[in-house]
Formats: structure tokens, sequence, C-alpha cells
């Protein structure tokens, strides 16, 4: 009994010191990827100097960024928990994760795209994608599960480090994506019965809740392949 109560304690201790580990690493990385989208947001403007294209850096909170670029938002939020991925993931059978099972902890960083209104008017029923998930474990190392570009740039755990020119590639693909994405009006029909109070709120909450298209979900978009 008190040899597993031992074996307890060990597995407790070193669990709780990776996970902290693994933490302290992926805050560190969002705060330097933080810094480095400001300074994009503001080379932007020097590039960009008409003021009807919107660039700005705003923040909520020690997790969670704001880039506006043009009439959306990118939402940078930093998970405060560390992950792992299900026994039966392939990721396990990489052979980087082979040589030291603790690789395969990571913390989180999501990208959200959002309509710009929907934050600059709080458009709370408006609804955005989340475009990428970037996994990030104790040496910096990274894989990304995201949207278009960013499913299949950064799928190397081995060879991806989290360092500035990873970061400014992630942020301007983020952008490429956010941009190329267009506003579609949904159909009439899903559109045409409206209530009293929506049209009296209108004007100024926006209260008929938009998206990029009808179906933006706040979740990962249902694959239809």
């Amino acid at each position: 009994m008190k040899k597993e109560n031992n074996s307890i304690v060990e597995l407790l201790k070193s669990k709780s010191v990776l996970k902290q580990e693994v933490y302290k690493t992926t805050l560190e990385c969002y705060k330097e990827f933080r810094e480095l989208i400001e300074h994009e947001l503001i080379d932007f403007r020097v590039k960009i100097p008409d003021e009807r294209v919107r660039l700005k850096f705003d923040y909520n909170g020690d997790f969670e960024t704001h880039a506006y670029v043009g009439s959306d938002v990118l939402v940078f939020n930093m998970h405060s928990n560390v992950f792992t991925f299900p026994d039966n993931h392939p990721i396990w059978k990489n052979s980087y994760i082979e040589e030291d099972k603790n690789l395969g902890y990571f913390g989180v960083i999501n990208i959200y795209n959002f309509l710009a209104d929907s934050f600059l008017h709080t458009r709370l029923k408006d609804a955005g994608y989340l475009i990428g998930r970037i996994f990030i474990n104790k040496d910096r190392h990274f894989i990304i599960e995201g949207k278009g570009e960013l499913s299949y740039y950064f799928r190397n755990l081995r060879s991806n480090i989290f360092d500035k020119e990873s970061m400014k590639s992630i942020f301007e693909i983020s952008v490429k994506h956010a941009a190329n994405f267009d506003l579609q009006t949904p159909p009439f029909d899903k559109v045409s019965v409206v209530n009293v109070h929506q049209i009296k709120t209108i004007t100024n909450a926006q209260e008929i809740s938009t998206g990029k298209r009808l179906g933006f979900k706040f979740e990962a978009e249902i694959n239809k392949k």
C-alpha cells in the first residue's frame, strides 16, 4: 500500500510540474505573439495610410488579443489549461513524441474570426469561426489544426518552433484567410421573419444576428467535402 501511495505521489508531482512547464512556455509564447501582432498592425498602417482601412490593436485581459483588420477582427485567445490528445490520435505515432511522451502535452492558443462590427457595436448575438488552434509543448514546438493554409503549413511538430518567424507567418495567413472570406447574404426566406423587438433595436444594437454566411458558427466549421 505504501509503495502504491508513493507512486501516486510521484505521478501527481511529475504531472503537475510538466503542466506548469507547458503553461509557462505557452504564456511566454502568447505574450511574444501579442507583441508581434501589435507591431504587425503598426507596420500595416505605415503601408496602408488610408484610414478607411480599419487597422487596430486591442485586448481583453491577459489572455485575449483583438486584431482589427478591415471589416474583420481576429481574436487570439490563450486557454488557461493544458491538453493532450486521445490515445488513438495519430500524434502518438509521431517519432518526435515517441521519444518523450511528455512532449505530447500542449497549451492552446485559439484563433477566431469575427466581423469587426460585431465587436464595435456589441452585437452579442453575432457568431464567429474558429479558424485555427495552435498547440504548443514545453519546448516551444507546435502544430496547428485549422482552416485553409493554417491546416497544412504547420503540421511538422519536430521542426515547428514557435519563434518570431512562425508567429509572423501565422498572423499573416490568418489575416489573409479572414480577408478572403467575404460576407455573404443569407437566403431571403431565412431572414424574412423579424419581430418588433428586433426592428426597434436594430439601429442601436444591430440585434438581427450577422455572420459571414448563414451558419457562421462559433465552433469549428463542419467540413462539407
